[in-house]
């Protein structure tokens, strides 16, 4: 893992993400804490590795202004302070791949972590598990599709294909959580999208 991180993040730079890679959560942890200024404002969308890391409390014990959606006490305030979100200093997100040659897939379904990584926040923190990297693109928007999408749907109703069987069935049904396809080719402006890479198996 540690030689395939080099080259990774070797990329990752070359495309101008502002990339890293850390041994263990803790690591990432701090280091993703020094990413963020005292007294700015952090938000973030559904994020495994985020939780898995310890980061969301390590913010709420310290200096921040967060616009956090997990204290939400109805589904309208839910979607409002994710609204607010978009406009943070610093939106924390996971990646559902990494292709080796530096480039990030995302499938999204109401599209609120990936407007915040095209768009709004001055800064956008990705933190991603080993697991998430592979060889190609193709291979990247694979996972993306069979991997990741289908375990993301589990935690919400409906009746998709993924949802009943497991298995992508490339739907278009309306509550199918995968509205939004995208490719992140390189960080523009450079430096923007921030991602730290940790040698564990983070999310999924």
């Amino acid at each position: 893992n540690e030689k395939l991180a080099a080259v990774v993040v070797a990329n990752l730079k070359k495309h101008f993400f502002d990339a890293h890679y850390c041994a263990t959560i803790d690591e990432a942890r701090n280091l993703a804490l020094s990413m963020i200024p005292a007294g700015s404002s952090v938000g973030w969308g559904g994020a495994a590795a985020i939780d898995a890391i310890g980061l969301k409390d390590a913010l709420r014990a310290g200096d921040y202004t967060l616009v956090d959606r997990d204290l939400a006490e109805s589904p309208e305030e839910r979607v409002e302070i994710t609204r607010k979100a978009l406009l943070t200093d610093t939106f924390l997100m996971g990646t559902n791949a990494i292709s080796q040659d530096g480039q990030l897939v995302n499938i999204d379904g109401t599209g609120n972590r990936l407007g915040a990584l095209i768009y709004g926040p001055k800064s956008v923190l990705i933190v991603s598990g080993m697991n998430k990297v592979e060889a190609t693109l193709g291979l990247a928007m694979e996972r993306a599709q069979t991997i990741a999408a289908p375990i993301n749907a589990g935690r919400f109703p409906g009746s998709t294909p993924c949802r009943v069987s497991g298995a992508c069935g490339h739907c278009f049904q309306q509550d199918s959580i995968c509205a939004q396809v995208v490719i992140t080719r390189f960080s523009k402006p450079a430096n923007r999208i921030k991602v730290i890479l940790v040698n564990e198996d983070l999310g999924f």
